[in-house]
């Protein structure tokens, strides 16, 4: 009896070693599957901080091999595309207004050296209608000017001096029409930007104001508005200034032809007047 039960006590014995050892392979390889899949995490993980700093590189090489209009239109989104439209809006309108006039100016330059010569023998030949004809034909204040005196030639020299020069203003003011809204364009568009300064300072405060720090990171997209938008609107300022300079010029060399093209026909009339008597 004493001898089957040591061999039970030994038979159970063994069970429980074995119990255990097999528990304990079980435990080794779980802890060698932790440090495996640790292993395997800090690989993944290694290998999605390369590919971030890959396309990191990648993205700086986009921005700096990017065209200029790829670089004004990201530029413009990021400056707040509200402001930077209105920004836009006063280039378009403004450049509108600067092609109009440098298109009807150009059209009203001619040759007026030889148009006066040519009247001025059509008058010494007696042909009145003739000149009148070419003064008639030919486009341009300085002609419209000169068809002006032509059709006075039986008043005297007084009347005729004024009415040319009344009739000089009219077409002045002509050439000078829609300049004003050249210069209204010009003084907006800083004032926008500006303006798109002023609120991105105030969107930085707000930012401070929820994060309740003041932090580089917090307030540079606020600034990043505040000083595009300033940047884009006084380009479109200094855009429009050269547009309207141009334009300015071309008025100035045509005021100066009307002014001479009316002495030279009053001298003509004059000389006119006197052979008929």
């Amino acid at each position: 009896m004493k001898i089957r039960f040591a061999r039970l006590q030994a038979v159970l014995l063994f069970l429980i070693l074995s119990t255990f050892v097999a528990l304990g392979q079980d435990t080794l390889a779980d802890a060698d599957g932790d440090l495996d899949y640790s292993e395997q995490t800090l690989d993944e993980d290694s290998l999605i901080a390369e590919d971030l700093a890959l396309l990191e590189e990648m993205e700086k090489a986009k921005k700096q091999d990017e065209g200029v209009y790829k670089a004004l239109k990201r530029k413009f989104i990021e400056g707040n595309v509200g402001f930077m439209s209105l920004v836009a809006l006063a280039l378009i309108l403004g450049l509108a207004f600067c092609i109009e006039r440098i298109i009807y100016l150009t059209l009203a330059e001619v040759n007026t050296r030889k148009m006066l010569e040519d009247i001025d023998a059509k008058v010494g030949a007696g042909d009145i209608e003739g000149a009148k004809d070419i003064a008639r034909d030919t486009r341009g204040p300085v002609a419209s000017i000169c068809y002006q005196g032509l059709m006075r030639i039986d008043e005297n020299i007084d009347s005729i001096d004024r009415s040319m020069g009344a009739y000089g203003q009219v077409q002045l003011a002509n050439l000078e029409k829609g300049c004003s809204w050249i210069t209204l364009f010009i003084a907006i568009a800083p004032s926008l930007g500006f303006l798109g300064t002023v609120i991105g300072m105030v969107m930085s405060f707000d930012q401070i104001q929820m994060a309740g720090d003041i932090n580089p990171t917090v307030v540079a997209s606020g600034m990043k508005v505040a000083l595009i938008t300033t940047i884009f609107g006084i380009i479109v300022a200094l855009i429009l200034q050269v547009f309207y300079n141009y334009i300015l010029n071309k008025i100035e060399n045509l005021t100066t032809q009307m002014e001479d093209a009316s002495i030279v026909m009053i001298d003509m009339i004059a000389k006119y007047k006197n052979a008929a008597e």
